[in-house]
C-alpha cells in the first residue's frame, strides 16, 4: 500500500494561511557541521549554528499584502506537509525582499527564526 509523501502543503503565519503556489522548503536544524582538513590528513570538524527558516512561493492573492508581511517580526510559522509532518517556526521574521512577479501573480516569501522543531504526525 503506497503512502503520500508529498503534495499538498499549507503554510500559516500567526494562524493566518496564505495561498502556496509552488516551491515550499523547510529547514530546521540547529548547527551544520563542516570537515576540517589539513596537510597531514582529516582532522575533526566545526558546528556552525544555522537560522531555521520557512521559504514558500504564494500566489499574490487579496489576503497577502507585501507591506504587512515586512513588517513581520515575531511570528509563529507553521508548515504542514503532505507527508503528515508539521514544522514549527518560532520568533519568526520576514527576512529579505519580496518581489512580486507581475506575469506569474506570485511571489516568494522567507520566514527565518529564532527556534525550528519538527512535530512527528
Amino acid at each position: 500500500m503506497g503512502k503520500r509523501i508529498a503534495g499538498k502543503a499549507y503554510v500559516k503565519v500567526d494562524s493566518k494561511q496564505y495561498t502556496l503556489a509552488g516551491s515550499l522548503t523547510v529547514m530546521v536544524d540547529e548547527e551544520e557541521r563542516e570537515g576540517l582538513v589539513g596537510l597531514s590528513g582529516v582532522a575533526g570538524y566545526k558546528e556552525t549554528p544555522l537560522i531555521p527558516f520557512i521559504e514558500a512561493e504564494y500566489f499574490a492573492t487579496d489576503e497577502l499584502s507585501l507591506k504587512d508581511i515586512g513588517k513581520i517580526t515575531d511570528a509563529t510559522v507553521t508548515a504542514e506537509l503532505a507527508n503528515g509532518k508539521t514544522y514549527v517556526l518560532r520568533n519568526a521574521w520576514s527576512s529579505g525582499s519580496r518581489e512580486l512577479d507581475g506575469a506569474e501573480g506570485t511571489l516568494t516569501i522567507k520566514f527565518e527564526g529564532i527556534s525550528g522543531e519538527e512535530i512527528k504526525a
